[in-house]
């Protein structure tokens, strides 16, 4: 969502007449996330966000804008892609292949109480449901093949202490992947940023190119990790112990959708770990090899390492349903 790649309002006009939205009015660059340029665009007819990918592989891009047009017909309040006057969702603009999505309206929470996760699990359980249906075959990016990538990437640029966790930590996981959990086409970055509420209701899921197929618990626990938090701020005193009351709120709202399964349960405390080590290895990642570009935002890998460090601590408690 950082901007690598500068549009100008004339540039987004002419790629627009490949469309069927009407003439641009606005053209305003968003500031936050790492991987995609953004900017919100309004035209005669509608708000919409402009996306130009920079460094996803072109492959990719079908499954992603493909799950959220599925996620969209079935009723789940997403970005819904716009295709062309060609009728393709991807196109191209200043050399990078591009989209333009619905802009759906709300703000992302920084607290989210128990009844706002509750609306979370719901929601979330609707969209594990209606993909199940989705046909598309791309294997989470960021699952353990990409942790291991990372991993010799960055291992040489991280003190030994980190080192010797990301190892023991990989290898932990290496022998508990559970591959007879339910699974699916899943979002994998579901943190409360991504998430919109208007008046109270949840109006919307956001920010879908990290998407891939993988268990149904796998994105529960990166939800838990971020939005159940025993507190939320970014300082080096936080407590990212779990708030029991807001995970069994989110976890009871999802059961009563989509029952969870003794087999999930068992395997829960691992999915808690696995969120955690996927978060703090990419975070890692973007700090020491960082790309170019304006209005860049680095995420601190520092809390994740935290959570993963609490999440993997003997006796570690992993809240349930009640």
């Amino acid at each position: 969502m950082s901007v690598f790649t500068p549009v100008s309002e004339g540039e987004a006009a002419a790629w627009l007449k490949g469309y069927s939205v009407g003439a641009l009015e606005s053209l305003e660059p968003i500031a936050a996330g790492i991987e995609n340029t953004n900017y919100y665009l309004t035209t005669a007819q509608g708000r919409y966000v402009l996306t130009l990918f920079e460094r996803l592989p072109a492959a990719e891009l079908p499954f992603y804008l493909g799950f959220m047009a599925h996620l969209a017909r079935h009723g789940i309040p997403c970005p819904a892609p716009i295709a062309d006057l060609e009728d393709n969702y991807l196109s191209r603009l200043n050399g990078k292949p591009a989209a333009l999505v619905t802009r759906l309206s709300g703000a992302s929470l920084e607290r989210p109480g128990a009844a706002e996760c509750a609306q979370l699990g719901a929601l979330l359980a609707r969209m594990h449901l209606a993909a199940r249906s989705f046909s598309g075959t791309l294997e989470n990016p960021r699952g353990p093949k990409w942790w291991r990538l990372a991993f010799r990437k960055v291992k040489e640029l991280v003190n030994g202490k980190d080192r010797d966790l990301l190892e023991s930590e990989i290898a932990f996981q290496a022998r508990d992947r559970f591959p007879d959990l339910p699974r699916a086409a899943v979002h994998a970055d579901l943190f409360r940023d991504n998430a919109l509420f208007d008046a109270g209701r949840l109006s919307g899921v956001i920010d879908f190119y990290f998407a891939g197929v993988d268990c149904f618990l796998f994105d529960i626990a990166v939800c838990v990790n971020d939005w159940c938090l025993a507190d939320v701020n970014a300082d080096p005193g936080a407590d990212r112990s779990l708030d029991e009351t807001r995970v069994r709120a989110l976890l009871g709202a999802y059961h009563a959708l989509r029952p969870l399964q003794e087999r999930e349960r068992a395997a829960w405390p691992v999915m808690l770990r696995a969120a955690a080590l996927r978060f703090w290895l990419s975070r890692l990642y973007d700090k020491h090899l960082p790309r170019p570009g304006q209005l860049v935002r680095v995420h601190d890998p520092e809390p994740f390492r935290d959570i993963l460090e609490r999440r993997a601590a003997p006796g570690a408690h992993a809240p349930w349903l009640a």
